[in-house]
């Protein structure tokens, strides 16, 4: 009687998971008594296990029970082992970019942003879904650097609603909200989608004015000498790029996030230095790109370099000369200093790429500044460079050298400096309205002004070189107060086309149609005849 009830129970027990796997595989929408009928049936096989305590012990006595118990147990081990490796690698994400340019791997600036989000950023992507793997493999990347970051993966095309809320026009569409604010792009690469992210973070774009009038670099001119693509650059990252004649405008702009002079060849006048002040006075931001003399006897420029001076930085007159032979690795000569030291700034955080400055003069802090005002180098030479004084024999080609007595000054050299200004305290009652009205997350108000002797870096034939473009951008960035925005920026992918004149075409195209296949019929031949 007791062995019958015993087996009831265990055919009971096994009814019961079967059922559960019924349910649970075949109609998942009663998934919930699935689960409680698998715990039944595992409460019931237990109680079958206990009636039968006797014939069990007897059975792992003998040999080939033994056996099986331990090959089951190495099974159970490595079918562990397994589980454990796939649980922690669904966790711990590493990849292996071998990419030339590290494409698949994000850039330290996006890093850094999404490092500093301080609230949800929602991501849509909108795209069939035959396509969206482009968007997932970029993405993921996002998502598991912030766990702040969440991605909604959407078919337009089976989610119509959604899409026509959302004012999707095309396939690749992908949205970006925080705080309310929206962006949206329609590209994958993650130069576009970081910029998308620092357009919907940063909020307002900031006004950048460069000043015009006096032979400065004009960043809508896309020749050689001109600041188009620095331009460009500066609008993908939510800036606004306008020209300003101070002369005509009378002073800066309310709307203006920085200033910036790059290489005047004749001085400002005495009004435009003026608004400038004025607008310094009021935390405003300032850079200068001043360049050396092009002519021994042209006029300096007395306004500028005074202007500076007020801010603890001193101008030189002379030219930087580097004898490293860095300069002819990259197509250039000595005038063309290469920098790859950086004194410790917010401007060069974590910068280590080369730079290159053609004809460049000295910028140095002035020792215990200027009424307060302390600057501080951020980008200096090799000891392999000198400040050359000889202006006219280094124009016309002549041989110069480092000769102290005749004013040379040896390596490294400074060629940039930055000040920083604290904005004065205001008194107790302007404090108290201030508070009320004052975003907690806007940067405090201050004065920077940066000065760099030499303004070709930026221009547009001196940025295929490696960390320029990064560098002023980082200037720009640290002069606006977004330090978010101080990193190294990604890279796009190199253009690896092999380009072949029309005769190794032709060549190509005979030895793939003749030669090769001449040479394997040759082999079989060959080795026929030593058969035969």
């Amino acid at each position: 009687m007791g062995k019958t009830i015993s087996n009831i129970i265990g055919w009971l027990g096994t009814l019961l998971v079967a059922a559960a796997l019924v349910i649970r595989f075949g109609f998942p929408q009663h998934e919930q008594y699935a689960y409680y009928l698998a715990w039944a049936g595992l409460g019931v096989m237990v109680l079958y296990g206990l009636t039968q305590w006797r014939e069990i012990v007897g059975m792992f006595a003998r040999r080939q029970a033994r056996y099986g118990t331990l090959s089951l147990v190495g099974i159970l081990v490595v079918l562990g082992i397994l589980v454990a490796v796939n649980y922690i690698g669904k966790r711990q994400n590493k990849r292996w970019d071998l990419t030339a340019a590290k494409q698949y791997s994000l850039s330290p600036q996006t890093r850094d942003v999404l490092a500093k989000l301080d609230a949800p950023l929602e991501i849509q992507v909108f795209e069939k879904e035959t396509e969206m793997l482009r968007f997932k493999d970029r993405l993921r990347e996002y998502e598991y650097s912030s766990k702040q970051v969440t991605t909604q993966y959407i078919d337009p095309d089976k989610q119509r609603t959604l899409a026509q809320q959302n004012d999707v026009q095309q396939y690749g569409t992908v949205i970006f909200r925080h705080k309310g604010r929206t962006e949206r792009v329609t590209q994958d690469s993650e130069q576009d989608l970081t910029n998308a992210i620092i357009k919907v973070v940063s909020g307002a774009t900031k006004k950048l004015y460069f000043t015009q009038g006096h032979g400065e670099k004009d960043p809508t001119n896309t020749d050689r000498e001109g600041y188009g693509t620095i331009a460009e650059a500066l609008k993908r990252e939510n800036y606004g790029v306008e020209k300003l004649v101070l002369a005509q405008a009378g002073g800066v702009p309310d709307d203006t996030s920085a200033v910036i002079v790059a290489g005047p060849r004749n001085d400002f006048f005495p009004q435009e230095v003026e608004a400038l002040k004025t607008y310094l006075g009021k935390n405003g931001k300032v850079l200068l790109l001043l360049d050396p003399p092009a002519k021994p006897d042209e006029r300096p420029l007395e306004s500028l370099i005074a202007l500076a001076k007020e801010y603890g930085i001193d101008v030189g007159t002379t030219v930087v000369v580097d004898a490293s032979g860095m300069g002819r690795l990259i197509g250039t000569d000595a005038s063309a200093p290469v920098v790859m030291s950086y004194p410790s700034h917010p401007i060069t955080d974590r910068f280590n790429v080369m730079t290159v400055y053609p004809l460049a003069r000295s910028v140095l802090p002035i020792t215990g500044g200027t009424e307060g005002r302390t600057a501080q180098s951020f980008l200096e030479t090799s000891k392999a460079s000198w400040a050359e004084a000889d202006l006219q024999g280094l124009q016309t080609g002549g041989e110069v050298s480092l000769d102290e007595a005749k004013g040379d000054k040896p390596g490294p050299i400074s060629l940039g400096a930055a000040v920083t200004v604290k904005a004065p305290t205001p008194p107790e009652s302007e404090k108290k309205e201030d508070a009320k009205s004052e975003d907690k997350d806007a940067p405090k108000p201050e004065t920077r002004f940066v000065v760099i002797g030499d303004s070709d870096f930026a221009a547009n034939f001196v940025l295929g070189v490696p960390g320029n473009r990064d560098f002023f951008m980082n200037v720009v960035g640290w002069l606006s107060q977004q330090e978010n925005l101080i990193s190294i920026r990604p890279k796009e992918a190199s253009d690896r086309r092999l380009t072949l004149t029309a005769a190794q075409q032709s060549s190509l195209i005979w030895m793939s149609l003749l030669f090769v296949p001449g040479a394997i019929f040759g082999a079989g031949i060959l080795s026929w005849f030593r058969r035969r």
